[in-house]
């Protein structure tokens, strides 16, 4: 996000610092601490610094914490997968990459959206639409593809990583699951079939393989689009 700069602040460092450092400093303690647990005067005394420093480079809280959650994305796009000669390989391993580097940063998920704003998620679109062009399918389709991929890895990422969860409920991810797990057990199978009989699957999956699963459909389907000889 630009930021219009005034005045230096009286008695600041904002000449020692940089938005790229106080973003840096901020994804430590977002990782130490989580989104609740970042305050500016808490990064100011990790800098050395004083708080009017830190609102010469950045706006609010708010502003501090999509540029951290971008500059995850970005260290997901340094390993650049689209090395890879084939397409789908290479969506494959990038989408991989998205989601392993922000469960490492569970706080960012929810930040990292599509349609994109900020220049790494303007990469990722980017990458992913270069890729989507080189799988054959029409090109008056590669916009919605693109997007539609791009939804997946950012929306699906933050559903599974960061789940909207009720006030009340467990703290641990397995125990909410299990509790989850406990009520769908109750329900009755005449009314829902599927839910009654899935809840041992709810207790025991795993994230990452429910992310991948879903990945391998939709870029299968890509495929199928592309090369409709493929179906048959």
């Amino acid at each position: 996000m630009p930021r219009t700069r005034g005045r230096a602040p009286a008695g600041g460092r904002a000449d020692a610092l940089s938005q790229e450092l106080i973003v840096s400093a901020a994804i430590a303690l977002l990782d130490e601490r989580g989104e609740r647990g970042l305050t500016f005067r808490l990064l100011a005394e990790q800098l050395n610094t004083g708080t009017g420093a830190l609102y010469w480079h950045v706006s609010n809280k708010g502003e501090l914490v999509v540029l951290a959650a971008d500059q995850v994305l970005g260290h997901a796009l340094a390993g650049d997968p689209q090395r890879e000669e084939n397409p789908r390989a290479a969506l494959h391993a990038l989408a991989i990459a998205v989601f392993d580097a922000l469960d490492r940063h569970r706080w960012a998920a929810p930040h990292v959206n599509a349609p994109p704003m900020l220049v790494n998620a303007l990469r990722l679109l980017d990458r992913i639409g270069t890729l989507v062009a080189r799988t054959g399918l029409p090109a008056e389709r590669h916009f919605v593809a693109a997007t539609a991929v791009s939804f997946y890895i950012t929306g699906v990422s933050a559903k599974i990583i960061a789940p909207r969860i009720p006030l009340d409920a467990p703290a641990s991810r397995d125990a909410y699951l299990a509790q989850t797990a406990e009520r769908w057990e109750r329900l009755d199978p005449a009314d829902y079939p599927f839910l009654a009989h899935a809840a041992k699957d709810l207790r025991d999956h795993d994230d990452r393989d429910q992310f991948i699963t879903g990945l391998d459909m939709l870029l299968d389907g890509l495929n199928t689009t592309a090369d409709p000889r493929s179906s048959t």
